[in-house]
């Protein structure tokens, strides 16, 4: 009797949020009108009994820098991790022992050495050794899916706190196929498409969908100038961490260490004259070149996540609220219109449509495909990318992800109550798309105010 009135007594809390302060029971049609009609203003109101949100309660990142010649070469991938996990600690004042798992996006590095290094770099960031860490791999989006496992598992009590983490070094991980390939590939198109340089792919959506050329640059100029004006302005400031780290002198083998707080890969005076000089790269009569294309980087970024309840306990600010995570298939040979299919599924689970979204951010791995999702969903340029993107502030695969949800959540906070949702969305080789939909944190109305 005693076990059966405990889970009564569970399925109360969980349903609490739901139930009326004069009753005990709620239609379900209700429940609809109520809270689950996003889109319309009216209607769409949370307030903070919803204790069981999932919230961003801290998104930091290291500084993106380029491959083999940038800040992090000679960088250990497990230090870049460290340094963007413990930052979250030291922000918030959290205990590091009450994290319930950490998960960590990553693409290129060999999978047990990757999970062993991101082990290690728990505990160079003070985590006890009951703390669990796991990896994901769903390539370009794996920081994002790092931190959409975070929020379902959260939301399905297995535990209150928990870690979204990114981490890339394509310096010390190039990208390459090793091994030999299954000769099954040959009698399935869409598997021989799966093998296509991501540069092809580029190509053949910039052919397939007429995207040009002077398009393709023009977005590299815009995200260059958009990221250098970030920069200038110190909006960076909030979500970049300064990382101590060493550099080597090729010529002398010296070594000395710096601290690297500056993506160094925007390039300012970046032109539409300058571009138009560069010769393809993948195709000899194409369109995408090294300079309308994503940079090769390194970096990491770290989410932090809670059940609203907690946060609320702990007098933690809410930074953002997770609210939906879609993830979808497309044709490999076009991948990188991904996101042209994963944005309207999120947004449509969250009960909203695009013109209720304030802000974007599309990872740029090409312009090409970027400027056809962007067109194709008839977004507002005003929105998207404001502060620049992979083209001008790079591309660490893994990374890119939990770049992505941190740059979008300090601009939502900067912009107030001007902005409300916001969407992080990338394409992902072999032809898928994510997309996420967050709300600014302190967007939410105060029971009794």
């Amino acid at each position: 009797m005693e076990k059966a009135m405990e889970r009564q007594r569970i399925v109360r809390e969980h349903l609490q949020p739901w139930l009326s302060s004069s009753s005990h029971t709620l239609h379900a049609s209700s429940l609809s009108a109520s809270a689950c009609l996003a889109k319309d203003s009216a209607a769409y109101q949370r307030t903070s009994q919803y204790g069981d949100d999932v919230v961003i309660v801290a998104a930091q990142r290291t500084a993106l820098c380029k491959a083999k010649r940038g800040s992090f070469k000679d960088t250990y991938p497990d230090q870049l991790l460290a340094s963007v996990l413990r930052a979250l600690i030291e922000k918030t004042n959290v205990n590091p022992s009450e994290v319930g798992d950490i998960v960590v996006g990553t693409v290129l590095g060999p999978g047990s050495q990757r999970a062993s290094e991101c082990r290690m770099a728990a505990f160079y960031a003070g985590f006890p050794e009951t703390v669990p860490i796991r990896t994901v791999n769903r390539q370009c989006s794996s920081g994002l899916q790092a931190v959409a496992d975070v929020a379902a598992a959260i939301k399905a009590g297995f535990y209150d706190i928990g870690i979204g983490a990114a981490l890339e070094s394509m310096t010390t991980s190039p990208r390459g196929w090793k091994g030999s390939v299954n000769p099954k590939v040959k009698k399935f198109e869409q598997a021989q498409s799966c093998l296509l340089p991501m540069g092809i792919t580029s190509e053949n959506v910039a052919h397939r969908f007429a995207v040009s050329r002077e398009e393709q640059d023009q977005a590299a100029v815009d995200s260059h100038r958009k990221a250098s004006s970030a920069t200038a302005s110190g909006k960076f400031k909030d979500e970049i961490v300064p990382a101590i780290t060493k550099v080597v002198d090729p010529k002398t083998s010296d070594e000395k260490r710096i601290t690297v707080s500056v993506d160094d890969g925007i390039r300012p005076n970046t032109t539409l004259s300058g571009l138009e000089k560069l010769k393809p790269v993948f195709k000899k009569d194409g369109t995408t070149t090294a300079g309308n294309s994503s940079q090769l980087s390194d970096g990491a970024g770290a989410v932090l996540l809670m059940r609203r309840n907690v946060a609320v306990q702990k007098g933690l600010p809410i930074l953002g609220v997770f609210r939906t995570f879609a993830a979808v298939g497309v044709d490999p040979a076009i991948m990188g219109v991904g996101p042209a299919v994963a944005i309207p599924a999120a947004v449509k689970a969250a009960g909203l449509e695009l013109d209720d979204i304030d802000l974007f951010e599309i990872n740029e791995a090409f312009a090409s495909q970027f400027v056809y999702c962007r067109n194709k969903l008839g977004l507002d340029p005003e929105k998207v990318n404001v502060n620049g993107g992979a083209i001008a502030i790079g591309h660490p695969l893994g990374a890119t992800g939990a770049r992505c949800v941190a740059t979008l959540l300090h601009e939502m906070k900067r912009r107030g109550k001007d902005c409300r949702f916001g969407v992080v969305s990338m394409c992902i080789g072999s032809g898928m798309g994510a997309a996420a939909v967050f709300e600014r944190g302190n967007s939410v109305e105060v029971e009794g105010q």
